[in-house]
């Protein structure tokens, strides 16, 4: 054990810190969200880690995305991320996957390898998808749900994905869990602020262009790995 994550050991314990340490994590979707709590648990003592993201750096990222700078763009996510964790914690065998994961693609990913599966993807199908697999492979899961239109980041919460409210993607993954017959349970970091009335003539006119703020997202992506943390 090194000085880096000395910190963090003293506060919770070396027990706990060790099994920190070995958690076989999995993380999917490294954008606002996912970014921050890969770093996260990098900067905690993670040592195996897989990110899982078919995306590249683009310009519009930079206001809220930890791999976005100007010097990254275009680049793959992933790629970016796994260079950085490297610089954080020599230690640390981080992996990159360049792949979406989808009902297609599901087969790709040997999710019963890891004792930790987190949620940070936007696509609906695929991430209920993703929740019934990983939770019938018997990992802990943790899911994200909407960050976008939120402004305030104290309103984040965490709460069993059946007792989430006032966040419409949650209301949406549930509805989609009950129509597979899904019955187990994970945990769910949310929000319960109303989407502010913000919207000028300009974003009128661009409907698909999600809001997004670095304070919410960052804050969801801190308390999926606090999760993480505090069940070590």
């Amino acid at each position: 054990m090194n000085d880096y994550f000395e910190r963090l050991h003293t506060l919770i314990g070396r027990e706990a810190f060790g099994r920190l340490q070995q958690k076989r994590i999995i993380l999917f979707g490294v954008g606002g969200v996912g970014g921050f709590c890969a770093e996260a648990l990098v900067r905690s003592g993670v040592l195996n880690i897989t990110i899982v993201d078919d995306d590249v750096v683009h310009e519009t990222n930079i206001n809220r995305q930890l791999p976005a700078l100007i010097s990254t763009i275009g680049r793959s996510k992933v790629d970016v991320l796994v260079e950085r964790f490297h610089d954080i914690s020599p230690e640390c065998s981080p992996k990159a996957m360049f792949k979406r994961y989808t009902e297609e693609s599901a087969k790709d990913f040997d999710l019963g390898s890891y004792d930790i599966v987190i949620d940070a993807i936007d696509s609906l199908s695929s991430k209920i998808h993703l929740l019934i697999q990983a939770y019938e492979a018997g990992c802990t899961v943790y899911s994200s749900m909407g960050a976008a239109w939120k402004l305030d980041p104290t309103q984040v919460r965490v709460a069993s994905i059946w007792q989430t409210k006032g966040c419409p993607l949650g209301k949406l993954v549930r509805t989609g869990l009950r129509e597979r017959g899904f019955t187990g349970d994970f945990k769910a970091v949310y929000s319960e602020e109303k989407r502010p009335v913000l919207r000028d003539e300009e974003t009128l006119k661009k409907p698909s262009i999600l809001g997004s703020a670095m304070p919410v997202t960052s804050m969801f992506g801190a308390v999926l790995a606090s999760q993480v943390i505090l069940n070590a």
